[in-house]
């Protein structure tokens, strides 16, 4: 039998948009030209890739086992027929996928879309939550750019530290902890609200403070930056996070902002992805622009 490799394409596609009339716009072909495609990987391997269920269509357990490994192959093909040409902008047709933690999708996701459209009109980005554990994402290809706190260690992870944030103390507006300075014992005494995506009660802020033998008084836990302000908004509430990356959603709200009483060492950023996009340009192009919209919130 005879292999089109250009079925590759068409099956990277499928996988990433999950629709034929998604594919087909993506590759620029009609629907029933990628149909056809369809049908003919459906031969080639003698599965079914995609099927309905109800109004969307659902990857067979086949299609997800060699996702990565397919969409490996044509990132590799593509590399390898334009590794000497620089990148037309203007042209590019591709999907980014972005996992930042909420915050900085919030404080930095319009500038970073904004950016990219503008160079790029043909470039769409797909932002995600960031995880609460490490995932293999990242290594099978499905996530593009990734944001961390720690400098990654498995192989084949790159990583860009671009930038260090210091902890900050939010509260609203009249807030009894507002009232004369911020003492580690009058802030161990507040009631406070943690932010985890596992329902965390704990930090090493609750360390630091132990080591002073003082106890934190934590009542909640928030699931994301954005709900955690929210509740300190209308509350006596008291949430300690990242100065730099939550300031334009402090500012919005109209919390205030107190010194940290605690001696915390610095929050490192890393960007990080895969060795795989080394040398892909437009790949190169987008860790650039990610760069400058996160460094921009560190600029006084």
């Amino acid at each position: 039998m005879q292999l089109d490799l250009n079925l590759l394409t068409s099956l990277d596609a499928l996988l990433e948009e999950g629709s034929v009339a998604g594919a087909a716009a993506r590759l620029h072909v009609t629907p029933p030209a990628m149909s056809r495609s369809l049908g003919r990987i459906r031969k080639a391997t003698g599965d079914q890739i995609l099927v309905r269920t109800g109004r969307t269509m659902v990857p067979t357990a086949h299609a997800l086992a060699i996702r990565a490994q397919v969409h490996d192959l044509v990132q590799q093909a593509q590399l390898l027929l334009s590794s000497e040409q620089d990148v037309d902008l203007t042209t590019l047709d591709r999907v980014f996928t972005v996992r930042w933690h909420d915050a900085l999708t919030a404080a930095c996701g319009p500038a970073l879309i904004t950016a990219v459209h503008r160079q790029a009109p043909g470039v769409r980005l797909r932002l995600l939550a960031e995880p609460g554990s490490d995932t293999p994402e990242l290594r099978r290809g499905e996530i593009d750019l990734e944001s961390s706190s720690s400098r990654p260690t498995l192989p084949g992870i790159r990583s860009r530290l671009v930038g260090e944030d210091r902890l900050v103390v939010a509260v609203r507006a009249g807030h009894p902890l507002a009232e004369g300075s911020v003492s580690a014992r009058r802030y161990a005494a507040a009631e406070h609200i943690t932010v985890s995506r596992r329902g965390h009660l704990s930090d090493p802020i609750d360390e630091a403070l132990a080591e002073q033998g003082l106890e934190r008084r934590v009542v909640a836990a928030g699931l994301t930056v954005t709900t955690a302000l929210q509740l300190a908004l209308q509350s006596d509430l008291v949430v300690t996070l990242a100065d730099a990356v939550t300031r334009a959603a402090r500012d919005r709200l109209g919390l205030l902002t107190l010194p940290l009483p605690v001696e915390m060492p610095a929050i490192p950023l890393h960007l990080v992805w895969h060795q795989r996009y080394d040398n892909d340009h437009a790949h190169t192009w987008l860790r650039e622009q990610a760069t400058g919209t996160i460094q921009a919130l560190f600029q006084p």
